[in-house]
């Protein structure tokens, strides 16, 4: 229950598509930014299911969501900049950050909130020298989502800084719980001018190995998002935004079974870790992480992946994974069976009351 990538194959009518074009001939390059028509789909989807008129022109197709994330943080980080991140978070954030020689601030998400964002700390760590904010709900590793009143208490905040730049990384926006409802900051025309919008495939159609995502930019940024495409990889595969393009236009009832089964084993996770000694588990109501504090185990988090894995034999991932702040936590991912983790779940537990939480068990 350690990797985040969902267990559902890629529906057959994206799979054809990408063959299709294949055995059409479709083998060159395309624009660095991605071809019109699949720009034009995506925003079109974004129009459909956010509100919110984007030009094609200002979407740039990249191979997967960690190029936007990087071209974001090369783009506006640098020596003596400071950028503010979630903590715990991606890893990808803080290690770009560090790469470019950024200083990384963090975002406290601790569960005693349930992983939201304390405002009042936020805007204390805004200054001068702060480039970047990057944003993530649904959040991976926590599963946390945010309210409308909560994004518009952040949006306040923004406002006030109108020289920062915000990365928004909606790559888990359709994948919520319990009628809970995703709000994008492109729905904030006073932001417009600032925002990047991270968002693709992977997650939603079960398309992680193809290796395909898109950055929403403002229009002076998105020129040199293609720049930077063009100088590293050229384009995006080309069969794969064929593949794209059918999975944006054709049926979406596999994207609503995967939610679907994705509640029944959250429910059931949530549940259950809460049974287990020493573990604390928030009802977090988005993508298909649950982030439980293990702190009343005594034991660090390494120590319980290593106990996990290698004793129990359930594969987890540290919370330190995340950052310095995800100590105390272990990151499950529901991406697995229902039989699968109700089985990794007794285990759990029945160590937990035989054997007990050590570090050297």
């Amino acid at each position: 229950m350690g990797i985040g990538q969902p267990d559902f194959k890629t529906p057959e009518h994206i799979v054809a598509a990408a063959v299709s074009a294949l055995k059409n001939g479709e083998h060159g390059y395309t624009q660095g930014k991605g071809m019109v028509k699949l720009r034009e789909a995506v925003a079109l989807d974004i129009y459909n299911r956010r509100k919110v008129t984007v030009n094609p022109e200002d979407v740039v197709i990249v191979p997967g969501g960690k190029v936007t994330m990087w071209h974001v943080i090369l783009m506006f980080g640098g020596k003596g900049k400071e950028i503010i991140y979630p903590n715990p978070g991606f890893p990808i954030y803080e290690s770009v950050i560090n790469y470019v020689g950024s200083k990384p601030i963090p975002i406290k998400l601790d569960i005693s909130n349930n992983f939201k964002i304390n405002f009042d700390e936020l805007e204390s760590s805004i200054n001068k020298n702060t480039s970047l904010i990057i944003i993530n709900f649904p959040s991976n590793p926590t599963g946390g989502v945010i309210s409308k009143k909560d994004i518009e208490i952040l949006v306040s905040i923004l406002e006030k800084y109108p020289n920062l730049k915000i990365l928004s990384d909606e790559i888990y926006s359709r994948i919520l719980y319990d009628n809970a409802k995703f709000i994008s900051l492109l729905e904030y025309p006073q932001l417009k001018d600032r925002v990047i919008i991270l968002d693709g495939w992977s997650k939603t159609y079960a398309m992680t190995g193809w290796r395909i995502g898109y950055g929403v930019w403002p229009k002076e940024y998105a020129k040199i998002a293609e720049q930077l495409n063009i100088n590293s990889f050229s384009c995006t595969n080309t069969a794969t935004q064929f593949a794209a393009i059918a999975a944006l236009q054709g049926p979406q009832a596999s994207v609503d079974l995967m939610v679907s089964e994705f509640d029944k084993r959250r429910k059931i996770m949530i549940e259950q870790l809460n049974e287990i000694k020493g573990f604390e588990c928030s009802n977090s109501k988005g993508a298909f992480y649950l982030f439980p504090s293990i702190k009343k185990t005594g034991l660090k988090s390494n120590d319980m992946e290593n106990i996990l894995l290698n004793k129990i034999g359930i594969a987890a991932v540290s919370g330190n994974s995340f950052g310095k702040l995800g100590e105390g936590y272990i990151r499950f991912s529901y991406a697995n069976s229902e039989k699968n983790i109700k089985l990794a779940l007794k285990k759990i537990k029945e160590y937990s009351e035989t054997t007990g939480w050590h570090a050297k068990a």
